[in-house]
């Protein structure tokens, strides 16, 4: 059987993704980026509330830029985000915006 067109396989992969998408919602699981986002937050924030909180948040700093130089990313860049983040996510409030679409009816 000959290969589909280009064209044809985006249209169909277009199709099966968005139904995916619906499924993922209508189920209510969080991809892995909610799950990033989540675990970024706790383990900042238990940083910062330790005894010598400037440490532990240098350890997580430095283990978290270590892994991005890795994989390509600038040093200070990758910092740089790190401490706007940190900076963010000091005022011990909670960070992210409710998903109104998982909000139960």
């Amino acid at each position: 059987m000959p290969r589909k067109p280009k064209k044809q396989r985006n249209a169909e992969q277009l199709i099966r993704q968005q139904r995916v998408r619906e499924q993922t919602k209508a189920r209510r699981r969080p991809t892995r980026d909610d799950l990033a986002r989540v675990l970024l937050w706790q383990m900042i924030t238990a940083a910062q509330a330790q005894k010598d909180a400037n440490r532990a948040l240098g350890k997580v700093r430095d283990s978290i830029v270590d892994d991005l130089e890795r994989q390509g990313f600038d040093v200070r860049e990758s910092e740089n985000v790190f401490h706007e983040l940190a900076d963010r996510y000091s005022d011990g409030l909670y960070p992210f915006r409710p998903k109104r679409h998982l909000a139960p009816f």
